[in-house]
């Protein structure tokens, strides 16, 4: 009896131990590719000179990787590259001056897809309703060609058809099938969001805020957040920037002046908390209040571009425009800078993968 008892106990302690051994490697996550969970950076390069690239960074800042789409498809990426957009599994990276997307596997980077025909200046991406819309300025000293190109996302080929809109479309977002344009002037200034119907591909309306928005973010509520960076000195009719809440309901808008001389930009938001940059220095403040802060939490920066994930700040650095670039990382819990990478050359947009 005694044998038997043990050689039960024995048995169930074998079951329970490989029960468990199963149960971890079920909680085991493969990585998707060489480019998962971590940063996308885009590399302008120099303008005209076709040397864009893309940077690949680790969260913690200490793994990175220079021109990963050059090192995986053997062949340059284009000039001047805008802006990524993620749609499943795919990336669309806007070369601007190429007048291209490159759509290549996000996790990979290996080419899908190069859609190249209808664009012309193009900027920006959102997806809505199996279709991305792309942001057009055109001729950027014409104020009357500005358009959205379409793609169908099924096959990655530009539709014939095209939505004309005002001057100077720029940073697009889309919530369900709303698609909210920030008309930022092109080679002017531009003071309107333009809200476009993605199931009939048409402008509802159009909503005013500050002049020359520069960012564009959504809240939990589904209310859209515009940063406007106002009209620079040089134009002779300086005016400052606004940070302004379009209610996603009804399109009301409730704005906060910056003072005259004040440009604000790179607006991010994270957990309720919205963050910018303004003459070197970034803000926080809460998405409830009322007034602007009035002491920064960084000082003595150079961004060219930011983005806040798990309270951690990631700005780029383009030095001097035409040699390589940095990345560097803030604690916003203590508000220390944690790491800092080589980038390729003008690095713009920062992109959490």
């Amino acid at each position: 009896m005694i044998s038997k008892k043990l050689a039960l106990l024995f048995l169930s302690m074998t079951l329970l131990l490989t029960s468990c051994n199963n149960d971890d490697d079920d909680t085991t996550t493969e990585s998707l590719g060489d480019y998962d969970n971590g940063l996308l950076i885009t590399n302008e390069g120099n303008f005209g000179q076709g040397n864009a690239s893309i940077t690949f960074a680790s969260y913690d800042l200490s793994v990175v990787e220079n021109n990963v789409f050059n090192a995986v498809n053997s062949r340059a990426l284009g000039d001047t590259a805008q802006s990524i957009t993620f749609n499943g599994d795919l990336a669309y990276i806007v070369l601007n001056v190429s007048n291209s997307i490159e759509v290549v596997n996000r996790y990979t980077l290996q080419s899908v897809a190069t859609i190249n025909t209808v664009l012309n200046n193009p900027r920006h991406i959102a997806f809505a309703n199996g279709k991305g819309y792309v942001t057009n300025w055109g001729d950027g000293g014409v104020a009357t060609d500005d358009f959205l190109a379409i793609i169908d996302a099924s096959t990655n080929t530009i539709e014939t058809q095209t939505i004309s809109v005002d001057e100077g479309p720029e940073k697009v977002i889309a919530n369900g099938n709303t698609v909210y344009v920030a008309h930022q002037g092109g080679y002017g200034q531009n003071n309107i969001v333009s809200v476009i119907n993605a199931a009939t591909d048409a402008v509802s309306t159009t909503v005013t805020v500050g002049d020359v928005p520069n960012s564009l973010r959504l809240d939990s509520n589904g209310d859209l957040w515009v940063l406007a960076g106002g009209t620079p000195s040089w134009t002779g009719n300086e005016t400052g920037g606004k940070l302004s809440k379009i209610d996603g309901s009804d399109y009301s808008v409730t704005s906060i002046d910056f003072a005259g001389t004040e440009h604000p930009s790179f607006l991010a938001l994270e957990n309720g908390t919205l963050y910018y940059y303004l003459s070197g220095s970034v803000y926080k403040m809460d998405a409830d209040d009322t007034a602007l802060p009035t002491t920064a939490e960084l000082n003595g920066l150079n961004f060219y571009g930011m983005e806040v994930k798990d309270n951690v700040l990631y700005g780029v650095d383009a030095i001097d425009y035409t040699s390589n670039g940095m990345i560097l990382s803030y604690s916003l819990s203590s508000n220390e800078e944690t790491n800092f990478a080589t980038t390729g050359i003008i690095p713009g947009g920062v992109y959490f993968n």
